[in-house]
């Protein structure tokens, strides 16, 4: 999708937090803020009405929690990718997001460059994790490195390979978006690999899938 006036909503209960959000954002010419909320039903309303490409949501809120908002807001309104921008950077925490759609997984650490750019890269599609989230995440999900990759983990690398976004892996496959980066991190355990070009070119090297 075209980058040029992407349309941002901020979700977090920390006034002055969610101030700082805006105004690292509000210099991209690239970039809208179209909504604030503090709280995830408040969240709801505002991406109802404004139909926005990415919601950058805190993880821990009254009303209704991030989890819950992303997994609402990844139902009932697919358009919005969800990012969640959070302090929070447990293995519990982490999986559950990931697991409620979100299409990233963001610190409050991040600069704004990073900021910037993983907004960017969430309206286009693609899974944005913190190299810190990423890491847990490996970790909690590691498999021996013999351990072979299932026929669905198989389809998953061999669409990756394709170039397909998560989004388009899962209309090819016929399943959740969710499900394809569950997929993924499974896999990406399984070839002791951080990113997606990574774990096509192993396992190309692998005989795992054909090279080009």
């Amino acid at each position: 999708m075209s980058e040029v006036g992407l349309r941002i909503v901020v979700v977090d209960d920390h006034t002055v937090m969610r101030a700082g959000v805006v105004a690292l954002l509000a210099g991209e010419n690239s970039i809208e803020i179209v909504g604030e909320a503090g709280d995830g039903r408040a969240a709801l309303e505002l991406v109802e009405r404004y139909d926005p490409d990415v919601a950058l949501v805190d993880l821990r809120m009254p009303v209704l929690d991030g989890v819950a908002t992303t997994a609402e807001i990844v139902a009932r309104y697919p358009r919005t990718r969800v990012l969640i921008l959070t302090t929070y950077d447990t293995d519990a925490e982490i999986e559950r997001g990931v697991e409620a759609g979100a299409i990233g997984y963001l610190l409050k650490d991040t600069t704004r460059e990073q900021l910037v750019e993983a907004v960017r890269a969430a309206a286009r599609g693609e899974t944005v994790l913190a190299p810190r989230v990423a890491e847990k995440l490996v970790a909690r999900l590691r498999r021996p490195v013999q351990e072979p990759l299932t026929d669905r983990e198989t389809d998953v690398l061999g669409a990756v390979a394709d170039g397909l976004t998560n989004a388009e892996i899962g209309r090819r496959l016929v399943i959740a978006e969710a499900t394809v980066k569950t997929h993924l991190l499974r896999l990406f355990a399984k070839l002791d690999v951080n990113d997606r070009t990574r774990a096509v070119v192993v396992a190309m090297e692998r005989g795992l899938l054909p090279r080009p």
